[in-house]
């Protein structure tokens, strides 16, 4: 409760790349502002502006200074670079995502070799080193989502397009979409659109792929611009029930879709917590020196829809945007969650 009324009195977003300002509540203050950096695969694509939301009031909360960084168009070779400077400039913490399986090893070794604390964010990778994995399950969303398509379109062919095909960001989604309809045993092809990682080539990306398969009954995307680009697609043409479509993520164009019916579904994976949560846990590791353990943190799923799409339209938060409200009203009653499940040994 507390953590929460402190960020409701958070300052506004700094116009520069790094900043955080308040107290520390109850911790006591380190020798030194501590500065944590997040490397990035499209450091100006929109789905991440409620991430660095996350980081801000995140940084203020705790009294911290920031860095994001890396690459535009999802370049490994220039995130791995980032991710040397970060260490060789003295960083207190880092938080990558680990699009590639290869290209951070060595440097997340040698930050742990210098007392660097490295979490994983957005996308993680098998074999490499960070503390935990904080962000969505990719190919169990993918896989949920393969199945919700399945419920609408039960033969032919599909569109899905994919911002980086290989990109541990996104295949997964793609290879558990793929993984669903096989199970399913059902007669659906997939036709894979490589939409490119740079968000305003993804419409047009998309609107090829449709001219050139007009018989598909459905038209889908693993990742956030491609997504926004199959709305935009829908509503420039007049292509509304023509067929199935959705994807992932919240932007406006996104939600505009869901809205007016031109989308059947969006995927909310909570952007702004992969930015919150990282901070937080790297705080603690430091602030407790190493008894406070990053857990993996699963940022969810949520299917968002005609039925729950109001709050998204209203909203205009930083949760979901890049700017806006903190302090959003509650509504009267909650639809009930899923009961929770428990393993038995």
């Amino acid at each position: 409760m507390a953590a929460t009324m402190a960020l409701s009195a958070c300052k506004g977003a700094h116009s520069d790349d790094s900043g955080g300002t308040g107290a520390t509540g109850n911790f006591p203050k380190p020798g030194k502002r501590w500065k944590f950096v997040f490397i990035n695969h499209v450091t100006t694509n929109s789905f991440f502006a409620p991430t660095q939301n996350g980081i801000k009031d995140a940084a203020a909360l705790l009294g911290l200074d920031y860095q994001w960084t890396g690459a535009e168009d999802g370049n490994v070779s220039t995130m791995a670079t980032a991710l040397e400077t970060a260490i060789s400039g003295g960083a207190d913490g880092i938080a990558v995502a680990l699009t590639d399986d290869s290209a951070f090893k060595d440097g997340c070794k040698k930050a742990f070799a210098q007392g660097i604390p490295v979490v994983a964010y957005n996308a993680t990778a098998a074999g490499n080193y960070a503390l935990a994995y904080i962000g969505q399950d990719l190919f169990l969303s993918g896989y949920k989502m393969g199945q919700r398509i399945l419920s609408q379109v039960h033969s032919g062919e599909i569109i899905v397009g994919i911002s980086q095909p290989g990109g541990n960001n996104v295949q997964p989604r793609l290879d558990g979409i793929k993984k669903a309809i096989a199970d399913a045993g059902a007669n659906v092809t997939v036709h894979t659109v490589n939409t490119g990682a740079e968000q305003a080539a993804e419409l047009s990306a998309m609107e090829a792929a449709y001219a050139g398969r007009k018989s598909a009954k459905g038209v889908y995307a693993v990742d956030a611009g491609s997504t926004a680009g199959i709305a935009q697609m829908v509503k420039k043409q007049g292509l509304k029930g023509k067929f199935h479509a959705g994807g992932y993520d919240t932007l406006d164009d996104t939600i505009e879709g869901v809205q007016s019916g031109a989308l059947d579904f969006t995927i909310d994976q909570s952007a702004y917590l992969q930015g919150f949560l990282p901070m937080l846990t790297l705080y603690l590791y430091r602030m407790s020196g190493t008894l406070v353990h990053p857990p993996e943190m699963d940022t969810g799923l949520t299917f968002v829809t005609a039925e729950n799409v109001a709050p998204y339209t209203k909203a205009a938060s930083v949760y979901e945007g890049s700017k806006g409200k903190r302090q959003l009203t509650m509504p009267k009653s909650l639809p009930l969650p899923t009961p929770l499940t428990v393993t038995q040994s």
